[in-house]
């Protein structure tokens, strides 16, 4: 394949726009926000998840002590009743025997009833602390996320900005090559990554290695126009008073 010296030259500078687009996609592939973001949001579904846990323990616990309050009211309405009958005087002595009796009965349940309560209500108070320390935390788990995501699309805009200018400084360059160097360029960097890359000091710029004596005088022998690729990766070698032959 042949091509001017001089266009082969500026296949380096088609190069080095290349590995700048490379780099930076590379860095919006591994930008370290996205990793937080990613751990944020995980921990975010978690808090929420406590929350909700937390919320629903609280919502169980109010039915338990609506339902403890309603049978304490009933208790004592039943206790009111039985006071009311015996200070009524229409009960004879084993009538009034039986609702003593039960009225003793009925003072212990209300006690142990109100101990279940006031133990129950405990729960919930603590429960009640949980869910604020967890919202808190979930709060605290979306400012944090959010933060990242905010840097992350400054740093997204700034990548952009910088892809845009070289995909047009690219765009100018692409003229400037014959079809099957370009084509060879483009079938390296596709596979290699570096398409092509200056002969230096006997040393290929895109795989560093140090060419062989045979090798190197292979291409003092080979004419100017025709265009030489590394052995090792395939590079397109361009050649210049840098080059050592």
């Amino acid at each position: 394949m042949k091509a001017d010296p001089a266009v082969q030259r500026q296949l380096l500078e088609l190069a080095k726009v290349d590995a700048e687009l490379s780099r930076t996609a590379h860095r919006r592939r591994t930008l370290p926000e996205l990793a937080e973001i990613d751990a944020g949001e995980k921990t975010e579904r978690d808090k929420r998840d406590a929350l909700v846990s937390v919320q629903t323990a609280v919502s169980d616990l109010d039915r338990e002590i609506a339902r403890q309050e309603k049978e304490i009211e009933s208790v004592r309405a039943r206790e009111d009743r039985d006071r009311k009958l015996l200070e009524s005087g229409s009960v004879n002595s084993k009538q009034m025997t039986d609702i003593e009796h039960e009225l003793q009965t009925l003072g212990r349940r209300q006690g142990a009833l109100e101990d279940d309560l006031l133990e129950l209500m405990e729960q919930r108070e603590a429960l009640e602390l949980d869910a604020k320390r967890t919202s808190a935390e979930v709060a605290k788990a979306e400012q944090e996320v959010a933060a990242a995501i905010a840097r992350r699309d400054e740093t997204f805009k700034d990548l952009d900005t910088t892809r845009a200018r070289r995909d047009e400084d690219r765009a100018k360059l692409l003229p400037r090559f014959p079809e099957p160097v370009l084509k060879l360029y483009q079938r390296t960097l596709e596979h290699k990554g570096i398409g092509a890359a200056l002969l230096r000091a006997r040393r290929c710029g895109a795989c560093q290695l140090e060419l062989d004596r045979n090798t190197i005088n292979e291409i003092k022998a080979t004419a100017e126009d025709t265009v030489v690729q590394c052995e090792n990766c395939g590079a397109i070698l361009v050649r210049t008073l840098e080059s050592g032959l």
